[in-house]
């Protein structure tokens, strides 16, 4: 009797978690940009106190940056997505290594590395949002 009381009367289907035009590349390009700017940054100063707190802030840049593409590849790409796209894991996987690269260097070519990658995800997800 409960389960019928309290039963869905209509059900939902989504394409992901919630309605789409949540999902955007651009959030993990801005912080790529940043990552990008705190090693240029970071290249341009000698100061020891600056130095540090680049770093801490290009490493948190880069978490918010790997959050963002795996949210993409976890609830928005979807089976129909990886088989249009076959590349579409490895470049997931190669764009999370790309920003784990980021932290591990104070070199604006990791970063640079990092935005191209979010370029070819942002490509793909275009391309699947006018589908």
């Amino acid at each position: 009797m409960f389960s019928r009381l309290f039963a869905p009367r209509a059900t939902a289907q989504a394409h992901c978690d919630l309605p789409c035009g949540v999902y955007d590349p651009a959030q993990a390009r801005i912080e790529a940009e940043s990552v990008k700017a705190t090693q240029e940054k970071y290249q341009a100063n000698e100061d020891a106190h600056f130095r540090a707190r680049a770093i801490i802030i290009k490493e948190q840049r880069a978490e918010a940056v790997k959050h963002h593409i795996s949210v993409l590849w976890s609830d928005y790409f979807k089976a129909p997505h990886f088989e249009k796209y076959p590349q579409l894991h490895q470049l997931i996987n190669d764009t999370l290594k790309a920003a784990s690269a980021t932290k591990a260097s104070t070199d604006p070519a990791t970063g640079q590395a990092l935005l191209d990658l979010i370029a070819e995800v942002d490509k793909i997800f275009w391309e699947t949002k006018q589908a």
